[in-house]
């Protein structure tokens, strides 16, 4: 059913989405806190959670999980919570170099999550086999049934063009190029599948549940084998019009650098992903790197590792100097494996950063994603959620 962006319905499943957030972030809270939290009338939320209530997907606690008396005397007010029972979620993530998948319960608590390395960028027919696969046992490992689960997000390592899964650029990912992911996955597996960018799910993971929570406003990076980033924009996830918004890693940082694989020359992704570091270090170390030897030689603070995360650092701080200059966000937050680097790529991001936008009269705080390795497939999950919670009850999938 389709619903106007700017109709009274789709004002009223945005509330209602808000209100899981709140519960999802907060734990519990009382019908009074969240109108607080929203701005909403207390009767708004009144007939918002009734219809949670309704569906199954809030719960109100019992007596012994109530809190204190209220200072007035009245009796303490009822704590709602999501009901972790009412079902499932997963989440899949196809990274360059392995599936990874995830089940989190209705609070977004991660039951069970596993990984298997496989060449994704050149296997789709494998990567979805396996994706469905891993699904199928971690369900069987929490005790699960199939037809629990309430949605499925999926994550790509490539830009998409609307809500639909569908590539913007094939030549980025182009043995995926006539895959129909959601409908692969959704016909092994069942119900609803949504895909989404990884970087913007890893963004929406640590704007949610991450470093980022309670940050309307922030610029989440991605640095992997590949290079993206999420804009968090008034607590949204922004897309742009056409679901491409946020393609750091495609920008040009040397104009004369070396040539990417999207067909430019000198992108972010040829000097700040994994790989581009891997092939920095040939000269100092005489072979090719694995990530994990190159995070063996950070470990060991090797100069030379040391000198390419900073330089590395530095070349995203320039990348993100104009975005933070136009959209004047409250924070950057750093993941991806990348990160796992330690200071030494932070402070390169902040040294450049400081330093390019200082027209602005502030700085901008650098941090470190929490989430690390699950931001991603994590994301995917919430993906799964937010568009269950979108939905009324006749458009989501049934759970028996």
């Amino acid at each position: 059913m389709a619903v106007s962006p700017g109709s009274l319905e789709a004002l009223r499943r945005r509330n209602r989405l808000h209100i899981i957030e709140i519960l999802q972030q907060q734990g519990r809270a009382s019908r009074a806190e969240i109108s607080r939290a929203t701005g909403l009338s207390r009767t708004a939320v009144s007939t918002l959670v009734g219809q949670l209530l309704a569906d199954g997907i809030v719960v109100e606690r019992d007596d012994e999980d109530r809190q204190a008396p209220s200072p007035n005397g009245g009796r303490p007010p009822t704590l709602l919570s999501l009901d972790p029972s009412s079902g499932g979620f997963a989440g899949i993530y196809f990274a360059h170099d392995s599936v990874r998948a995830i089940v989190v319960d209705r609070s977004g608590t991660t039951l069970a999550d596993a990984r298997a390395e496989l060449d994704v960028d050149h296997q789709p027919a494998e990567a979805v086999r396996t994706s469905v696969g891993l699904v199928a046992d971690l369900l069987g490992r929490v005790a699960m049934r199939q037809d629990r689960l309430a949605g499925i997000g999926v994550a790509l390592s490539a830009p998409l063009r609307g809500g639909a899964g569908e590539l913007a650029s094939p030549r980025i990912f182009p043995h995926w190029g006539e895959v129909d992911v959601a409908h692969e996955i959704g016909s092994r597996l069942g119900g609803t599948v949504h895909v989404g960018n990884d970087a913007n799910l890893g963004g929406l993971a640590e704007a949610t549940v991450g470093a980022g929570r309670g940050t309307s406003n922030l610029v989440y990076v991605m640095l992997s084998a590949g290079v993206g980033s999420a804009l968090i924009l008034d607590g949204k996830l922004y897309e742009g019009q056409t679901g491409t918004a946020g393609e750091l890693g495609h920008m040009v940082v040397e104009p004369d650098g070396a040539i990417c694989r999207c067909g430019n020359r000198g992108c972010l992704e040829t000097v700040a992903s994994s790989a581009a570091l891997s092939t920095a270090l040939n000269g100092a170390h005489g072979s090719a790197l694995a990530f994990s030897d190159l995070l063996g030689l950070l470990e060991r603070r090797d100069p030379a590792a040391l000198r390419a995360l900073a330089d590395a650092g530095r070349a995203v701080g320039r990348a993100l100097a104009a975005a933070c200059t136009m959209l004047d966000p409250g924070m950057v937050v750093v993941g991806g494996e990348l990160a796992a680097g330690g200071e030494a790529l932070l402070d390169g991001i902040r040294e450049t950063l400081d330093r390019e936008t200082s027209a602005t009269g502030h700085g901008y705080p650098v941090v470190r994603g929490e989430l690390g390795p699950t931001a991603e497939v994590l994301g995917a999950a919430l993906l799964a959620m937010r568009s269950a919670a979108f939905a009324t009850p006749l458009e989501r999938a049934p759970i028996a």
